[in-house]
């Protein structure tokens, strides 16, 4: 549910990621997934560490698997910057700024050990944060700070301990220049 506890749509695209409709979250995400908007976000602290997180075990797709800082999906009419806000703060009580887009046509399909299918246009940003994350038991199960480097390594060195959007992502160069 969203903030205003109205059930929480998603944008549907066509290929060229042009907007096609709205769907419900809770209904979206089957074995045949339609392509649809989301975003993802890796935040900093001011000593350069990375927030990582591991998925609740109780969401439906990749439960406890280790992922990046945070994913969302923008509403009808919502801008990314209010979208990814807006999920800092329901997912990790965090307040973040310095919001950068930094590969802004990633695209990827997954499919989940349940047949669940993840088919999102996923813009991937970077953000800063001061604070320590205050996380939602039922997004979170755990968080880390790490140092760029060592999550990359971890990421190469065991691929099926992370979720298969943060493996594609840490091969984006324009996403290990940002994170250092």
């Amino acid at each position: 549910m969203s903030e205003n506890s109205t059930p929480e749509r998603v944008v549907l695209l066509d290929e060229q990621h042009q907007p096609t409709g709205t769907a419900l979250k809770s209904e979206v995400h089957t074995e045949a997934t339609p392509l649809h908007l989301a975003f993802s976000c890796h935040v900093l602290n001011p000593d350069g560490r990375v927030l990582v997180t591991r998925r609740a075990l109780s969401k439906r797709t990749w439960p406890g698997v280790w992922s990046n800082s945070f994913c969302g999906h923008p509403g009808p009419h919502e801008s990314f910057e209010d979208a990814i806000a807006r999920r800092a703060r329901q997912e990790l009580g965090l307040e973040i700024r310095n919001l950068t887009v930094v590969v802004p046509e990633f695209q990827y399909r997954a499919t989940d050990a349940t047949g669940v299918v993840e088919n999102e246009f996923c813009p991937v940003f970077v953000a800063v944060t001061d604070t320590d994350p205050q996380p939602a038991e039922s997004e979170v199960a755990e968080y880390a700070w790490t140092a760029p480097r060592d999550l990359i390594a971890a990421v190469e060195s065991a691929p099926y301990a992370f979720s298969p959007w943060l493996g594609d992502q840490v091969r984006e160069p324009a996403l290990r220049e940002a994170l250092g």
